[in-house]
């Protein structure tokens, strides 16, 4: 990693929820946590904690020289907002086919 460039994962443990369009796509409550120096924390849900189904996987990829390779998945009305990293660099093989989303919102706990 460059100087001054840090990412560190670590397993959460708080209730998260994706939701699109008034339907719910993700919810997990082990996520994990991706922080990088520059960027909020974004979190990486398992596949299992998704609702695959309502992704249509896109053909973009993205490349970061401290992640890997990204393929992105579509939702309904919504180009491009989900993201994994099917192989990724192994200093986060963590999040290994982990999906990522711009909007998660952390859920109350009751």
């Amino acid at each position: 990693m460059t100087q001054g460039h840090r990412i560190t994962v670590e397993q959460g443990t708080r209730h998260v929820r994706v939701a699109h369009g008034g339907q719910v796509v993700a919810e997990s409550r082990r996520p994990l946590l991706l922080r990088e120096t520059g960027y909020p924390v974004r979190y990486y849900l398992p596949p299992e904690d998704v609702r695959t189904d309502l992704l249509t996987p896109s053909g973009t990829q993205t490349y970061c020289p401290f992640k890997g390779t990204a393929s992105y998945w579509s939702l309904p009305d919504a180009a491009d907002t989900v993201w994994a990293y099917p192989e990724p660099k192994p200093e986060v093989a963590l999040i290994k086919d982990h999906f990522c989303f711009y909007e998660v919102e952390e859920v109350p706990e009751t």
